[in-house]
């Protein structure tokens, strides 16, 4: 196998648990070429990944289909022998179909799994993590064991986060494209009110979420909050988490960072539940829910603009002690 192309168009978590794949092709093609198309946005996840000879970038939403046939152009003319699609969607199962591939995969509820040489069956189990059903795809190829996804932080990127990591500090990524994957705003600073005062804790997350971030930081009171919001690039966070006592997540990207470096990680679940396969990986990693039966959760798979019921009991009903206790045992 001399030549393969790996296809994630999916959200920036998304892609992260597709670096899983990258970890196991290499391993069994080491002199493989080995490429990865993503969603423009998600390439910066890929400098320098030392697995990857080429990203190829989707221009999903500017150009989405005029883009397409671009890239699909591309790709057939590149001569993959082996092209690997995880989504279950048309588009990216159109670009595999007609690749010219000798070996075409894929799952089979994508509407183009027709042309596709090996059809796998995707089955919604709640015992499977999504790494081990991506990895159903390459078993033929390689072995049923999934690998650990992983991302490489490059030099700059050490650099760029070594004046913070001074002393213990906590990292916290406290937003979410949903709001009811976000942990309460009111909750992030009850907790940074009862940390240990020695910590530092790091707000993380992109540009559009420095205004939030910035309000948790001033209402906490606490002079040790550093709000690093847009300062950071994804490997560079990664970096950043990867030497904090603890990095308290949401659902949601930032929990995937963690475990590409096998961060130390406290998962928060309000809406949504780690049955739907995408639970943090990494060696020392906690989830918290509410201690509640609730009948409505989950109210959905993505998570919802608000909450359905209007109370929002899956978040305002997790306790500050149950986020503080997670120390003691990291």
């Amino acid at each position: 196998m001399n030549k393969i192309l790996v296809i994630q168009t999916a959200f920036i978590g998304d892609a992260v648990l597709a670096t899983a794949l990258l970890e196991k092709l290499h391993h069994y093609y080491p002199k493989a070429q080995i490429d990865f198309l993503v969603r423009k946005g998600n390439e910066a996840l890929l400098e320098g990944h030392p697995y990857v000879h080429q990203v190829l970038i989707w221009q999903k939403r500017k150009y989405k289909y005029r883009h397409l046939w671009q890239l699909l152009l591309q790709i057939r003319q590149s001569q993959y022998q082996l092209v690997v699609t995880v989504q279950r969607y048309a588009a990216t199962g159109l670009l595999t179909a007609l690749s010219g591939a000798q070996h075409r995969i894929g799952f089979d509820k994508n509407p183009f799994s027709w042309g596709f040489t090996h059809k796998i069956v995707h089955v919604a189990s709640s015992t499977l993590h999504e790494i081990d059903k991506n990895q159903q795809l390459i078993a033929t190829f390689t072995d049923a064991q999934a690998a650990k996804p992983r991302l490489y932080p490059r030099k700059a990127d050490l650099q760029k986060v070594a004046p913070y990591q001074h002393g213990n500090y906590i990292c916290i990524a406290p937003t979410s494209v949903w709001y009811t994957k976000q942990f309460p705003a009111e909750k992030w600073i009850a907790l940074i009110q009862s940390l240990p005062t020695h910590l530092t804790i790091y707000l993380l997350g992109a540009p559009t979420d420095t205004a939030l971030c910035q309000s948790i930081a001033d209402q906490s009171g606490s002079a040790k909050v550093v709000n690093l919001c847009g300062q950071l690039s994804f490997l560079a966070s990664a970096a950043l988490m990867q030497r904090a006592v603890m990095n308290y997540v949401n659902d949601s990207a930032p929990m995937h960072f963690a475990s590409s470096v096998n961060a130390p990680v406290t998962a928060i679940y309000c809406s949504t539940v780690p049955a739907f396969g995408y639970g943090p990986l990494s060696d020392r990693r906690f989830i918290i829910e509410s201690a509640e039966n609730l009948s409505c959760k989950p109210c959905g798979v993505h998570g919802q603009a608000t909450c359905p019921l209007q109370h929002f009991r899956c978040a305002h009903s997790i306790t500050n002690d149950q986020l503080l206790a997670v120390l003691d045992q990291a």
